[in-house]
Parts: C-alpha cells; structure tokens; sequence
C-alpha cells in the first residue's frame, strides 16, 4: 500500500467544535486499506475526528499543520462520496420519517437528505445501482415503505445502501449498532464482515468495544483529545489500557475475535 495516499493525514491540527477546542497539536495517520478502529469514551474527540475525514471540518490553519485526505487538502463533499461512503446515527436522524428507503439510497446522488424538493433528476443508471444494492443488501421488500414504517435496523440498513451506492473503497461508520437490539445488531455486524471480505476497508468509530470486527487489526484510543494508545488490537486492547481510557476496572474477554468488557470487581 505504499505507493497510495494516506486515507487520512493528520499533522499538528488544532481544531475547533464551535467554541470548544477539541484538538491541540493533534496528529493521525490511517493508511488506505487499514481496518481501523477509533475506540474512546464521549468527549473524547471521535465525533471531531469523524468530521476532519469526511471534510465537515478544518482545522486552525497555521504553519506546519494539515490535514489531508488521500493526499488533498480540500475535496468536494459529493466527489469525496465515491471514494469513503459514511454511515453515522446523526445522519439516520436527519432523514423524515415519511422519505421511502429508496429514496435514501437515491439521494446518495444528489448529495441531499432525502429527494423532496431536490432540483436532481436520477438516471436510469443511478435508479438501477440503487435497486441493486437494495437487493444485495435484503431489504428489497422495504424500498417502497416510510422510514416511519421499519424497525430502526432495517433502517440503518438503507443508510448502508446510500453509503454504499456510489462504491467507496472506505466505509465509515459510527457508532453502527447504536439503537439496534441484538439481532440487528449481529446482522449489521455479519454484513460489515461480509463487506471487509470484498475488500471494502472499514474505518469505525465507537465506544462499543463489542462490536469491532475480528477483521480490524489496528485500534486507536482517544481520550481528552489525544491519542492514548495506537497500534495492533492485540497489544492496545488490554485491561491495562481500556481501564486507563475510561477511569474505571475493567476485565476483557475475547472469543472468537471479538472482545468484551465486563467490571472488574
């Protein structure tokens, strides 16, 4: 992977959340293809560090400092789609209740939340991708119904769709499970894993350590804006560390590939 552009890079950046400064001096570097996890607890900069990728935020501009994603400093949102598709809980939010899944997964192409009123007229082209990864995705059944009418699973699943639609090679998600009960959970778990194997790369941001894939060998903890700890699952996920990154005791168990926390008592 030498030879390509980091996914991301970040190099001395202070960057600001309205009148928070959430990042001082803050450096990352995540390399295309690397299944990575950003794991910490809330406040700790991972929403930031979402919006740096995606290109809702910048930072301070100043000497030295840059952040650059697949080598450029500045991207158009919509170009930026076909190459990392994101699929975040606030976005879910976002969407009316009455707007059909098929219309999530169309509005991908115009850059919107949902279609209503938006000036774009979808090609045959993007009406047939759409229904395609619909379909691989299995929710055909649902494209013509209301968000208002799904279970929150089946909703997260056509913001998938939309994420997906315009074939990124990177997939960012955050908080994925958030709202779901178990059973969607495992499903939207098993798909990601699916999706890993076609060589889509993940990047997921969470503070739920019980659903990083097997799949994702490098976790970085943030905590107060910082990076605590980088580097390979095995030698990041410790109770040592996990307990440091949430001021509490922790114990880890780990099967299967997934790791679990339980109190230390």
């Amino acid at each position: 992977m030498s030879h390509l552009q980091p996914l991301i890079e970040i190099k001395n950046a202070t960057v600001w959340q309205g009148r928070t400064r959430v990042f001082t001096d803050f450096s990352l570097r995540i390399e295309q293809g690397q299944n990575t996890a950003i794991l910490g607890p809330n406040g700790a900069g991972k929403t930031t560090l979402l919006k740096l990728l995606t290109r809702h935020l910048y930072p301070v501009v100043a000497p030295g400092a840059h952040v650059r994603v697949l080598g450029r400093d500045r991207w158009n949102v919509q170009e930026l789609r076909s190459h990392i598709g994101v699929v975040s809980h606030d976005l879910q939010r976002d969407y009316l209740s009455l707007t059909l899944g098929r219309d999530v997964v169309l509005s991908a192409f115009s850059g919107s939340i949902g279609i209503h009123g938006v000036p774009h007229s979808f090609t045959d082209e993007e009406r047939d991708s759409a229904l395609r990864i619909i379909e691989e995705l299995g929710i055909i059944d649902l494209a013509k119904k209301p968000l208002a009418k799904m279970s929150t699973g089946q909703q997260r699943r056509f913001l998938l769709a939309r994420a997906l639609v315009n074939e990124p090679h990177t997939l960012v998600l955050d908080e994925p499970t958030a709202g779901l009960d178990l059973a969607a959970a495992f499903y939207y778990l098993k798909t990601v894993r699916d999706l890993i194997a076609r060589g889509v790369s993940i990047v997921l941001v969470t503070h739920h350590i019980n659903e990083i894939p097997p799949e994702i060998a490098r976790i970085v903890l943030l905590k107060n804006g910082k990076v605590a700890s980088d580097g390979e699952k095995s030698r990041v996920l410790t109770e040592q560390s996990l307990s440091a990154l949430y001021d509490t005791k922790l114990r880890l168990v780990e099967s299967a590939g997934y790791y679990v926390v339980l109190p230390n008592e």
